[in-house]
Order: structure tokens, then C-alpha cells, then sequence
């Protein structure tokens, strides 16, 4: 299930780095450890975006100026969710950065059939690589129309399918069809404009940060329906956990897919604002002459 997740922003103006899934990866994990439910301490088949709202660009990062804004999570675990959400309505004030925020009210996306064939897009980056210590391959650049960069999504998805022990192994067996084609179309765009659709991002895992490349571009996915389950809820390559992968449907309108949810701040009476959905990757790509700080290697 993906439920968004809307706060009120108490100091408009106030701003993020253009790369803060760290700051959302740290502020959700200690969420999970203060509630005190050692179960879920280390859950990982949860994903998020980041924070999305009215934004306008400064050497500083993102300034956010909308009332509200908005962080979708995704998990199908419905009680891993719910209990997430717990501990964020139990803390009225939360410091993300810069911004003061106070949790209002949540709504829950209608899921989308999926079918064997879906066309994507990325609502947080996309990592290929998981690094190790001390090693610079994370941050290697991959080109999308490689099978490369089609394998390594493959194999990580696979993995981790395997490892949740939700699929028996003639299910396994039969994932085998698996191909990740992005648009070219879009890409070269971006090229011949001299934007940008793969950057560096930091990474903390274990107190120890990496750094790593996240692709950010529109593709089509040919696999079996449980995989495109798996992946849409739980995201696709590496870091989901983290804020990376999160992905959404091409063309698909979000301000008419959702339903309220169960939790509310006490008194909220609830009110839909545009200015805070998710952006879409042709959104995003709006921002990438701006954020000219991000390496480009």
C-alpha cells in the first residue's frame, strides 16, 4: 500500500539540501526504533520519495513555500505502515532539516492495475550499485541502454524477492523474464539540452556514508505482475529502504487516485491542495539545469 503523508510546513521559506533522502532515511528510521517494536527494526521492503511540495531553487537547496507538502511511503505490510504513522502523529513538531513541519492528516493511493508491461517513472533516484567500504563503484556511471544497467536491476530485484520469503520457489523459477528499457527519447533530450538525469547522492548505512549514483528517467518494464507488485510497492534497486527507487505510473494522474486514510491530526478538518503532489519525472526534470551543484561523473 502507498499512503502519502501531508504535514503542515510551520516556516515557509525555510529549505532542504537538493539531496535530503539521507535527512528523510534518518528521521523515518528513528521513528521505527522510538516506537519500540524491535519487529520492524530492521524491515526493509518499505520505500519513499522525497519531500514534495511549492519549491523554488537557491544556492542553499530547496526552499519550500507551498502550506502543505508531502511524503509518500510505500510498504505491503499494512501493519508496518500503520505503525510508522503512529509514531509520526505522536510527534506534533518534526525538524527535517531547516523546516518545521506538523504531521495533518494521511490518504492512502488506490492501487493501479499493473500488467506485464508498465511504463514508469522515478519519484526518488535510482540506485544500481550497492558500494562497499572504501570503494568508489557505486558512483560509476552505467549507461541506460546497456543490458548492464538492466541486469543489475534484475539481480537485485530477484534477490530481494527471494530473501522476503513471500514467493515459493516455482514462483521464483518463473521471473525469469525481466527487461528494463528506458526512454531513450527523453534521455537524449536531456543530453542535448546539457541536463542531467544521473547524479551522486550520499548515503548512510550503518553510520557509515557512501556515495552513489541515482538515475532519474522514464522506462518501461517488461516482467511478471509479481514483480511489478513487488517494485512499485517495495521499489526497485538498491536503497529502497533508504528513499531510492520509489516509482510511479507514466501518465497516471495521482490527484485522482486517492482515498483518506486513518490517521489525522485531532480537529484537522481536511482540505485538498494541489500544490503538494508528488512531482512526476517530466517535473523533475525542470530542476535539472538548477541543480548544477550534483557531479556529473
Amino acid at each position: 500500500m502507498r499512503i502519502r503523508l501531508i504535514f503542515s510546513l510551520k516556516n515557509k521559506g525555510a529549505y532542504l539540501p537538493f539531496h535530503h533522502q539521507y535527512i528523510l532515511a534518518q528521521f523515518l528510521k528513528g521513528l521505527i526504533v522510538k516506537g519500540g517494536q524491535e519487529t520492524f527494526f530492521n524491515y526493509n521492503y518499505f520505500n519513499f520519495s522525497g519531500l514534495k511540495g511549492q519549491t523554488k531553487v537557491s544556492r542553499s537547496g530547496l526552499h519550500y513555500y507551498s502550506s502543505l507538502v508531502t511524503l509518500v511511503v510505500s510498504a505491503p505490510d499494512e501493519a508496518f505502515i500503520d505503525y510508522l504513522l503512529e509514531q509520526v502523529f505522536k510527534t506534533p513538531k518534526i525538524e527535517l532539516g531547516n523546516l518545521i513541519l506538523s504531521p495533518e492528516y494521511t490518504e492512502k493511493e488506490i492501487e493501479p492495475p499493473l500488467e506485464t508491461s508498465n511504463k514508469f517513472v522515478c519519484i526518488s533516484p535510482l540506485v544500481l550499485l550497492t558500494p562497499t567500504f572504501d570503494d568508489e563503484s557505486g558512483k560509476r556511471f552505467i549507461n541506460p541502454d546497456t543490458d548492464e544497467f538492466s541486469d543489475l536491476l534484475y539481480e537485485s530485484t530477484l534477490t530481494r524477492m527471494e530473501k522476503s520469503g513471500w514467493y515459493n520457489q516455482e514462483q521464483m523459477e518463473s521471473f525469469y523474464k525481466f527487461q528494463v528499457v528506458p526512454d531513450m527519447n527523453y534521455v537524449n533530450k536531456l543530453r542535448e539540452q546539457q541536463k542531467k538525469f544521473a547524479r551522486i547522492y550520499s548515503v548512510y548505512d550503518m553510520d557509515v556514508k557512501y556515495e552513489v549514483r541515482g538515475y532519474t528517467l522514464p522506462f518501461t518494464l517488461y516482467a511478471a505482475e509479481e514483480v511489478q507488485d513487488f517494485v512499485f510497492k517495495c521499489g526497485l534497486g538498491a536503497f529502497t529502504h533508504k528513499g531510492f527507487g520509489m516509482l510511479d505510473l507514466a501518465n497516471n494522474m495521482p490527484s485522482q487516485r486517492t482515498e483518506p486514510y486513518k490517521f489525522k491530526r485531532e480537529g484537522f478538518v481536511p482540505y485538498r491542495s494541489q500544490s503538494h503532489e508528488p512531482r512526476r519525472n517530466d517535473e523533475r526534470a525542470t530542476d535539472d539545469k538548477e541543480e548544477s551543484s550534483a557531479s556529473d561523473d
